[in-house]
């Protein structure tokens, strides 16, 4: 199979690259595909270089999936080009999740949901993946009127600039050198800002009316209430959430245990004193981590999460390959 992977060069580029790789993905071309300073330079894939080549010469090359991860322009401008010529394009950015006529997918949730008339593909936000995985199935069970949600997401999620900003910051501070922020509108480093995106009329910012969006989307129900803030703290790599939720019916707290444990992609930690941190478990891999959960005193019908994964994995790359691999599965 002819894969394209447009926005190669970037952080999540990389990741979709290592990605395909463990999960031997049956690619029989890789075309890498970036912006013109990187265009003639080499990326390894499988041992083998590969000539990155731009997003022209890329559509020309007619391949049958590509995962773009290069931002909503460049989504905007070119998945339909490539979307015409037959290509299937699974895109990573907000570009068309909430288009009523594409299909906003977490494969273990709803890839039910796709056919073979399906040529863009969007990708959930990391945020939102990870607060699915772990509510889907007390969806299913006991449904959900409320969804009460604090997330703390790491730089990454912000790009690679991101990612050396806080690096910098920290050596900085450490070393009594000056500092200043450009990627963020403050100091990021031991620090925590509760802004991730801009700002709505309604004092939401677009990060926080994502997940209330996208939730609906992917659930089918618009009646849930979903109350988010979005918080950037400083951590690389690895978004953690606390969730607090109101089921419609009265849950049994071992049978939702058990749901969890049973859960695709899902792991539950529930040993006494323990749970999961988003570096020393979600960071690297593929898993949506548990913990913490616990009934609500202050509600007969409340249930309380904490909610970890690999934002750049789960929460983007791979799950872009999931679609992928579900659609080669069934429709390619």
């Amino acid at each position: 199979m002819k894969v394209a992977v447009v926005g190669a060069t970037g952080m999540v580029g990389n990741v979709i690259l290592k990605v395909l790789e463990e999960r031997n993905f049956p690619v029989s071309e890789l075309i890498p595909v970036a912006s013109e300073r990187s265009v003639g330079k080499t990326i390894e894939f499988r041992g083998k270089p590969y000539k990155i080549v731009g997003l022209t010469d890329a559509v020309n090359m007619k391949p049958d999936v590509a995962l773009f991860s290069a931002g909503g322009n460049t989504s905007l401008e070119w998945a339909t080009k490539f979307a015409k010529i037959g290509t299937t394009v699974i895109d990573n950015s907000s570009a068309f999740r909430m288009d009523q006529d594409k299909k906003l997918v977490v494969p273990e949730i709803n890839a039910k949901a796709l056919t073979k008339e399906d040529k863009i593909i969007a990708n959930p936000n990391c945020s939102t993946i990870q607060m699915m995985l772990a509510l889907k199935p007390i969806y299913d069970a006991y449904g959900i009127d409320r969804i009460n949600v604090s997330t703390y997401q790491a730089v990454s999620g912000a790009g690679k600039e991101a990612v050396d900003e806080l690096a910098k910051q920290t050596a900085n501070l450490m070393n009594a050198r000056p500092m200043d922020n450009e990627i963020f509108p403050k100091q990021i480093a031991f620090n925590v800002i509760p802004q991730i995106d801009s700002f709505e009329d309604n004092g939401y910012t677009r990060e926080e009316m994502k997940m209330v969006n996208e939730t609906h989307k992917i659930l089918g129900d618009t009646t849930i209430a979903i109350n988010p803030t979005c918080v950037r703290v400083p951590v690389f790599f690895g978004h953690s959430e606390s969730i607090n939720i109101e089921t419609r019916m009265q849950y049994d707290f071992e049978h939702v245990k058990q749901l969890l444990n049973d859960a695709p992609g899902v792991e539950l930690i529930d040993d006494e004193g323990d749970y999961p941190t988003a570096v020393s478990d979600a960071s690297g891999n593929d898993t949506v981590y548990v913990g913490r959960l616990r009934a609500d005193i202050s509600h007969p019908h409340g249930l309380n999460m904490w909610v970890v994964s690999d934002n750049t994995r789960k929460g983007a790359a791979t799950n872009s390959v999931q679609i992928a691999e579900e659609l080669i599965e069934n429709y390619m």
